[in-house]
Parts: C-alpha cells; sequence; structure tokens
C-alpha cells in the first residue's frame, strides 16, 4: 500500500519513521513513498530516504493508495484533513511497533501513535490523533479527533479528551475527569479539577489562565 505523508516538517519525519519501522518488523504493508508539503524551502528535498514530490495541490497526479496528514498543529491538521476527505482521499494509521494497544481499542483513520505510547482496553481515539513518543493512555478514555498527547503526558481512567485539544508534555490528568475541546493543557501540568472547552490550563493543580478562540473549521461528518 503507497501512503503519502502530508507534511516534512518535523512531525511528517517522525511518522514516517513509524511506517519504515512497522515495515521492518513486518507489522504493516503500509510504504510511505515520499511527503508532500506547500513549504517552498522544502521542495526537492529528502528525509529519511523520501523525497518530497511537490506541495499539497499535486496530490491527485501521484499514484497512492492512502494519506496521512502529520502535521502538529490541531487546527491547521484538522482544516488539511477536512478537505482533503472532502476529495475522498483514503486515511491511513501510523502505529510504532514499540507502542502496546490494549485489548478493545478502536483508533480513527489517520491518527499516529509513536513509540512508547501505551493505551489501555477500552479507549476510543478519535480520527487525526497524535500520541506522541511515551504517553500513557489509561483504561476507558475517550479521546476527539483531532487531539494532540504529548509526550510523556499521561491521562488516568475514564479520562475525556475533547476534540483538537492539546495535552503538553508531561502533563498529567488524573482520573474520571475531561479536557474540553480546543483546550490547551500546559506542559507538566496536573489537572486535578475539568477544564472547560477552549481554556488554556497551566501549573500544579492546573489553572485556567485564558481563554482561546474557538476552533472555526466544520466538523467532518462521521
Amino acid at each position: 500500500m503507497k501512503i503519502l505523508i502530508i507534511g516534512a516538517g518535523g512531525h511528517g519525519q517522525v511518522v514516517a519513521d513509524i511506517f519504515l519501522a512497522a515495515l521492518k518488523n513486518c507489522d504493516s504493508d503500509a510504504r510511505p513513498i515520499g511527503f508532500l508539503d506547500d513549504n517552498p524551502a522544502l521542495q526537492k528535498q529528502t528525509f529519511l530516504g523520501l523525497p518530497v514530490l511537490g506541495s499539497v495541490s499535486q496530490l491527485p497526479k501521484i499514484a497512492h493508495d492512502a494519506i496521512i496528514v502529520a502535521v502538529g498543529n490541531n487546527q491547521v491538521r484538522q482544516k488539511i484533513s477536512y478537505a482533503l476527505r472532502d476529495q475522498d482521499e483514503q486515511f491511513v494509521t501510523a502505529i510504532h511497533p514499540a507502542a502496546i494497544i490494549g485489548s478493545k481499542v478502536k483508533i480513527g483513520a489517520g491518527s499516529m501513535i509513536c513509540a512508547g505510547v501505551v493505551v489501555n482496553p477500552g479507549t476510543y481515539i478519535g480520527r487525526d490523533v497524535i500520541l506522541n513518543t511515551g504517553c500513557t493512555i489509561d483504561h476507558h478514555n475517550q479521546i476527539g479527533n483531532y487531539v494532540h498527547i504529548g509526550p510523556g503526558a499521561n491521562l488516568g481512567g475514564n479520562v475525556q479528551i475533547g476534540e483538537g485539544a492539546l495535552v503538553g508534555i508531561g502533563a498529567t490528568v488524573m482520573p474520571q475527569l475531561s479536557v474540553g475541546a480546543w483546550s490547551a493543557v500546559g506542559a507538566g501540568a496536573v489537572v486535578i479539577n475539568n477544564i472547560p472547552a477552549n481554556a488554556t490550563a497551566v501549573g500544579v493543580p492546573a489553572r485556567v489562565i485564558k481563554r482561546n478562540l474557538a476552533c472555526l473549521v466544520p466538523n467532518p461528518v462521521l
């Protein structure tokens, strides 16, 4: 299966490395053939042996079976993914062979699960989610579309993370709590109370310090 990676920056290269590791480990038949990126500085470059084949507009001209949007910013990833789904593109999931996925875990198309991630049983992960290096997702979590759980972050059991939310590097969300849609939890924060939608929370314990603008991109149809 030929995969095009949308985004050739640092995050895109991590996604490419996941696919290459899975191929080497015989865990997947998804073979990345290159990147597409609108940044002129990246054109004609090669990363991890894979070429930047052009801009995103050239996607229909390149033979492929599926894509993944490898952009770290949640709102930008949502916008690109929404547009490409509207073009009937097929999305693939990237799961590193060094990740541990429990039983009865559901993972939406286009999501990325990095090395060292642990996802425990009964968890639901939406579309285009980033579970970054070494984060842990305990049992029966609900992770919305376009969420980014940062490296080393830890979520207790029965946690709900709303669409588009960011849980920063090394942050902790205690069991049975929620982080609202399009909110951001700062690096190292410890969440001991629910965080509302469109908020930024930092510190130990985490406290809301500002309200964010709501995401204006409409949700894709499930």
